[in-house]
């Protein structure tokens, strides 16, 4: 046994509390192929609140770890959305097809697919703070270096490259919530965090051609760049402010491959896959064509972001209250009754008359946002998961997850080349819809808060 030790004492002090933290670093190597790191008694055990011991769902600086991390999930949000809404500029710059960018817009999850599983390895084996702060500066080089894109064979890798830093925030994200919070508090902070991308893609879609775009010259290309510094920024305040808490585990090939079989074997556990494969089919199918959609229903492109951030404001208030206020017991019907309201709102949306799609944008972003932070919530608190597990059960849901984020927009954006019409291509996300509202009425919620 080879053991190594490092022990230092650091005196806090903050307004409403003081602690002492001790904080020692311990490696041991008891079984071959494995190594954990204990983080003293760590961030976890001997932070004293009031003079008492307090886990990190009992301190008040968990608030300050959830501010940090929206930041870094509003900027992924951002990054995300941000093609969208000059999607006609740069077909006409780089002159390329619908099927050519429909491919580029499902790009990086394609790439997100195999790095997701990764991704949580990585942040069990590295700790959620430099994990983030890795994603972070991914994304914004992926949205800086859009700048000097020249046509479809180099905007692709560029746009994909963002499907190597994303799935450490989205993976990241929920792991962070699932350490930091528990309870009550753990259905507020899902809520909460889950409004950053929302409110990040609402920026994309409704300030960059009514505001940001005008701020520089109409270009594209200093708009993304401007995008890419702003996300910069938010992964040096995360780097600042971010506590790990716990510890971080090296586990060698056969135990990952062990815990992954036993995790996909558990009923509830592939049922939620499906569900976010089919999930992201409908919404990034839907969302990232929506702007175009409107425009080719005789919107300007001004007016068409506008209309394309409905379902974006619409989303704010849901998904910030219905995960805490929705009874555990009851998550299931609720997901399936959202996903039939996100079906006939989006093909309702492009298919009415004018005044009818503004109501039925509502709908949709009221109903389809709110079921990925469910099926989140679910999966956090499956007794066979848990916080031990989340970050490489978060890497298994947006691998397969994301196989619906990339098949979506490109088979939209296929069905436009043959077709000529967004039509067929929203019938068949509707008809998906309807498949999501069986499959989630399968689940069967465990009562058990882990």
């Amino acid at each position: 046994m080879n053991t190594g030790e490092l022990l230092k004492h650091i005196n806090i002090s903050l307004p409403d509390f003081q602690f002492t933290a001790s904080v020692q670093y311990t490696q041991t190597n008891l079984y071959p192929g494995k190594t954990r790191r204990h983080y003293g008694s760590d961030m976890l055990k001997n932070h004293s609140v009031n003079g008492n011991i307090a886990e990190p769902f009992q301190r008040p600086y968990r608030w300050v770890i959830l501010a940090t991390v929206w930041l870094l999930y509003a900027a992924f949000g951002l990054c995300m959305r941000s093609i969208a809404p000059v999607v006609t500029p740069i077909l006409r710059d780089l002159d390329m097809s619908y099927g050519e960018m429909g491919f580029i817009l499902g790009s990086w999850q394609l790439v997100y697919i195999p790095v997701s599983i990764f991704a949580g390895i990585a942040m069990d084996k590295w700790g959620i703070r430099r994990s983030l702060f890795a994603g972070a500066v991914v994304l914004a080089l992926s949205e800086g270096l859009r700048y000097y894109a020249t046509g479809f064979i180099t905007l692709l890798p560029i746009v994909a490259l963002f499907g190597i830093g994303g799935p450490l925030i989205s993976i990241g994200a929920p792991k962070t919530i699932s350490v930091w919070f528990r309870g009550k508090d753990r259905a507020t902070a899902v809520g909460i965090y889950t409004t950053a991308p929302w409110i990040g893609g609402l920026f994309a879609v409704a300030a960059t051609n009514s505001f940001v775009m005008p701020l520089t010259g109409d270009s594209w290309r200093l708009t993304f760049l401007s995008y890419g510094l702003l996300t910069l920024l938010f992964a040096f305040i995360w780097g600042l402010f971010a506590r790990d808490a716990g510890q971080t585990e090296e586990s060698d090939a056969a135990g990952i491959r062990a815990t992954f079989t036993r995790l996909i074997r558990v009923q509830n556990v592939s049922l939620i896959l499906f569900a976010g494969l089919l999930a992201l089919f409908v919404e990034h199918g839907f969302s990232h064509w929506l702007p175009k959609m409107l425009e080719n229903r005789d919107s300007s492109p001004e007016t068409a972001g506008f209309m394309a951030a409905i379902p974006l404001f619409a989303a704010i208030p849901a998904v910030l209250l219905l995960p805490r206020f929705i009874p555990q017991h009851s998550r299931g019907r609720f997901l399936a009754l959202l996903a039939l309201l996100s079906s006939a709102g989006l093909f309702v949306s492009y298919a009415a008359p004018s005044w009818i799609r503004y109501i039925s944008l509502v709908i949709y972003g009221m109903s389809a946002p709110t079921i990925l932070p469910l099926l989140m919530l679910i999966l956090m608190e499956e007794p066979k998961v848990g916080a031990k597990n989340m970050g490489l059960a978060g890497g298994i849901f947006f691998c397969v997850a994301e196989i619906g984020g990339f098949t979506g927009p490109l088979l939209v954006g296929g069905m436009v080349d043959l077709t000529g019409s967004f039509l067929p291509g929203v019938s068949f996300l509707a008809g998906t819809g309807i498949l999501l509202c069986i499959t989630v009425f399968l689940l069967r919620v465990s009562r058990a808060n882990p």
